[in-house]
């Protein structure tokens, strides 16, 4: 695969901001799934209320509201508090036929995770701080996934230590510019790909942003960003 040179981009006019620092932040986010959303250290803190035992039940996933271009740079600040567990953000999210992804014809989705990737949306989906099964734990990986279809497109090694060496906060980074992604953490670059709209499906554009964990992880987030993503 070609590299992607991430030094082509810029960010633009920032066109939403969140600094998930107190309850009404996140006043008009969509919850799906239960879990705990406080504010301890003055940042976002998510952590499951159900019983990891629950398996998939156990887990959830916290939306943005908004609807944000196919163009885009979304920014944001992690520190993981407890694991195991895992992090994902999906972005490009909406209905499989375009819909909104809240549209009240689609199928309800409370957190379980074939109801993201084989339900009736379609979403990009990055996977970090990886710590939930044992070769996960021995062998730290960030994943992309496309989804219909849970496609795995694309890995890279992840940098964030584990919670007993991790400092924070990590600043993650999410490029999208048309048909390419880049995702980078504290400037470093993890992974990069280029959809070409056949392999694995149409090219997803617009949609929405959401913040999914798996039980018993504990993430604490802050100060979310998206930019219009320039280039040349």
């Amino acid at each position: 695969m070609t590299a992607i040179d991430s030094s082509l981009y810029s960010l633009g006019e920032r066109i939403y901001h969140n600094p998930f620092a107190k309850e009404k932040d996140v006043g008009d986010f969509i919850m799906e799934g239960q879990a705990a959303i406080t504010f301890p250290q003055g940042r976002m803190r998510m952590e499951n209320v159900l019983d990891p035992k629950l398996g998939q039940q156990a887990n959830f996933v916290f939306w943005c509201p908004v609807d944000f271009p196919d163009s885009i740079a979304a920014t944001w600040e992690f520190w993981p508090v407890r694991e195991p567990g895992l992090c994902m953000t999906f972005f490009s999210a909406a209905g499989a036929q375009g819909e909104d992804l809240f549209d009240a014809g689609l199928a309800p989705r409370t957190g379980v995770y074939p109801e993201y990737h084989h339900g009736d949306m379609n979403a990009y989906h990055v996977s970090y701080f990886r710590r939930k099964e044992a070769d996960e734990r021995s062998f730290h990986t960030c994943n992309l996934r496309k989804s219909f279809g849970l496609h795995l497109v694309a890995q890279g090694g992840d940098p964030i230590p584990s919670v007993g060496d991790a400092a924070g906060p990590y600043r993650i980074k999410l490029l999208k510019w048309q048909d390419e992604i880049v995702f980078m953490i504290n400037e470093m670059t993890v992974f990069q790909w280029k959809d070409d709209g056949v392999t694995y499906g149409k090219r997803l554009e617009g949609g929405k942003i959401g913040f999914r964990q798996l039980a018993p992880m504990i993430g604490e987030y802050a100060n979310l960003n998206v930019y219009a993503l320039e280039r040349g």
